[in-house]
C-alpha cells in the first residue's frame, strides 16, 4: 500500500485567493493527496501568496522564508498566487528553498508541477502562460467556490480591464474572463444541496461580468438565473461593484428579488474629482451621489460599504477635507481606509510618493475616527428591530452571526445571547449597538428558517 501523500496549504490575501486555494486542494485530493494540519506532517508545502500591496508582499515572503527555513529533506515548497505572478522566477532566487512557482493563471497545474517534482524533473521557473487566465479551466470540473460555515464564496470571473493608476491587479490577473453562466449555475445548485445559506459572488469587478461573453449588462442576468436555479439559497451577496457601472436593471433585479441582499460594496477610493482623475478613476462624484440615493430609495435598509485611499500622490489637505465632508454627507455603513502604497507594476509608480508616511497615518486616523461615529449611529438605528441572522460560531459564551449588512470577514458581526448551532438562519431582536457590531436576543415569536447545515462540496 503506497504511503499517504500529504499537503499543507497556507492562504494569504483576499477571498478570491481563498477560492483558488480550495480549487487547488480539490485537485490534489482528487489525486489522492490529503491535507496535513501542520507543515511538519506534509510532503508538500504550498503558499498561495498575495502581491497586491507592499505589506502583503512582505507577509508572503515572510511566510515562504519561514517554511523554507524549516524544510526537511524530501519536502517541497511551492509558491502560488499573486506574488508568484508578479515575481515569477525571481522568487526562486529571493527565497532559497522554493522548488516551484505557479502564477494566478495556472493554479490548475498544481498536480502536474507535483508530478514533475516527484519524478525529480524540476518544473519551469514559472508555470503560467500570460495568455491563459485561470478561469478558463472548467474542464477540470472543480467547483470554483470556497465554503466557510453557512456561506460560500463563488467566483464568477477573474481579471480586470479597469485602468486604475494605483492598482497592479491587471498585471497580476490579466484581462477579465467571465465564467460561463451554466457552469456557475451548476455550482450554485451544488452549494445549495450542500446546505449553504449564502452565496457571495466574487470578481475583481462583478459589474463587468459577461462583457467578454457578449452579454450587455451581464450581472443582473446572472443574478436572475442564480435566484431561479437555487431557490434554497437564502442570501445572494454582490461584492466589488465599480462606480458608474451600476445599472438601472441591476437595481431593478435587486429590488424585485428579496434573496439578493440589499448590500452594495462599491470601492470609491476618493471623493475629490482631481484626485480621482489622477487615479484614473471615474470622477463623477455627483453621479455616485445619485446612484446611491436612488438605490437607497429603491432598497430600504440598503447597507453600503466602500473603501478609500489616503495619501495618494499630490493629495492636499483641502482635497482630503473634501473626502471627510463626503463621508459626513453619505453616511456609509462600512468603510475601509488604506494608505497609498507605491506599486512598481502600477501606472502611479511614475509619480512622486510625496505625501509623508506620518501624514498618511494621520489622515487615515481622522477618517476612521469620523467613520466610527457614523457607524455607531447607524447601528443604533437597529436597536429594537428584528433581523435575520446567519449564525457562524461562538465567542465568550455568545453566538456570533451576521446580518444582511455584514459581508463575511470584512464587516461587523451580531452577538446573540444563547448557544445556537452554526449554519442556522435565526430571527433576532437587536438590543444593543457597538461601533461596528450589534447585540441581540432570539426573537421567540418568529423563526427565520432554522438549521440547514452545510457540508463539504
Amino acid at each position: 500500500m503506497p504511503a499517504p501523500r500529504r499537503y499543507y496549504l497556507q492562504t494569504l490575501g483576499c477571498a478570491k485567493n481563498t477560492v483558488d486555494s480550495d480549487s487547488m486542494a480539490a485537485l490534489l485530493e482528487r489525486e489522492g493527496w490529503t491535507p496535513a494540519r501542520t507543515p511538519a506532517r506534509a510532503d508538500v508545502l504550498l503558499v498561495n501568496t498575495c502581491g497586491f500591496i507592499a505589506p502583503a508582499r512582505a507577509e508572503s515572503l515572510a511566510a515562504l522564508r519561514k517554511l523554507a527555513s524549516a524544510k526537511r529533506p524530501g519536502q517541497w515548497l511551492i509558491a502560488a498566487g499573486c506574488l508568484s505572478q508578479l515575481a515569477g522566477g525571481q522568487l526562486l532566487r529571493d527565497v532559497p528553498g522554493v522548488d516551484a512557482v505557479i502564477g494566478t493563471r495556472r493554479w490548475m497545474d498544481v498536480v502536474t508541477v507535483l508530478e514533475r517534482l516527484r519524478s525529480r524533473v524540476r518544473p519551469d521557473s514559472i508555470v503560467h502562460p500570460s495568455s491563459q487566465p485561470s478561469v478558463g479551466t472548467d474542464e477540470h470540473d472543480v467547483v470554483r467556490a470556497a465554503v466557510r460555515g453557512g456561506s460560500a464564496y463563488l467566483k464568477i470571473a477573474d481579471g480586470c480591464r479597469r485602468p486604475c493608476a494605483f492598482c497592479a491587479i491587471p498585471a497580476i490577473k490579466g484581462h477579465p474572463v467571465s465564467r460561463p453562466i451554466e457552469r456557475i449555475l451548476e455550482e450554485a445548485r451544488s452549494l445549495e444541496r450542500a446546505g449553504v445559506r449564502e452565496l457571495v459572488l466574487l470578481a475583481q469587478d462583478t459589474t463587468g461580468y459577461g462583457r467578454d461573453l457578449g452579454l450587455d449588462d451581464g450581472l443582473p442576468i446572472l443574478l436572475e438565473r442564480i435566484a431561479a436555479a437555487a431557490p434554497g439559497i437564502d442570501w445572494i451577496r454582490i461584492l466589488y461593484a465599480f462606480p458608474g457601472a451600476i445599472t438601472r436593471r441591476l437595481v431593478d433585479v435587486m429590488a424585485s428579488t428579496p434573496r439578493i441582499v440589499p448590500y452594495l460594496d462599491i470601492p470609491l477610493q476618493h471623493a475629490h474629482p482631481d484626485v480621482l482623475r489622477r487615479m484614473n478613476r471615474p470622477a463623477d462624484v455627483d453621479g455616485v451621489r445619485r446612484t446611491i440615493g436612488e438605490m437607497r430609495a429603491r432598497l430600504p435598509g440598503l447597507a453600503v460599504r466602500t473603501a478609500f485611499i489616503v495619501g495618494y500622490p499630490g493629495e492636499t489637505e483641502p482635497e482630503f477635507d473634501v473626502l471627510l465632508d463626503f463621508l459626513r454627507e453619505m453616511r456609509f455603513d462600512r468603510v475601509g481606509c488604506f494608505l497609498y502604497s507605491r506599486e512598481e507594476a502600477a501606472a502611479s509608480a511614475a509619480l512622486p510618493d510625496d505625501v509623508p508616511p506620518e501624514v498618511k497615518e494621520r489622515r487615515r486616523g481622522r477618517l476612521m475616527e469620523l467613520q466610527q461615529g457614523i457607524s455607531l449611529e447607524k447601528n443604533r438605528e437597529w436597536i429594537g428591530r428584528t433581523m435575520d441572522i446567519l449564525t457562524e460560531g461562538k465567542s465568550e459564551g455568545l453566538t456570533v452571526g451576521r446580518s444582511f449588512r455584514d459581508a463575511p470577514e470584512v464587516d461587523g458581526v451580531v452577538l446573540i445571547e444563547g448557544d445556537i448551532p452554526p449554519g442556522n438562519m435565526e430571527r433576532v431582536r437587536i438590543t444593543g449597538a457597538l461601533p461596528y457590531d450589534l447585540v441581540g436576543v432570539l426573537d421567540k415569536k418568529t423563526t427565520a428558517g432554522g438549521s440547514r447545515r452545510p457540508s463539504k462540496v
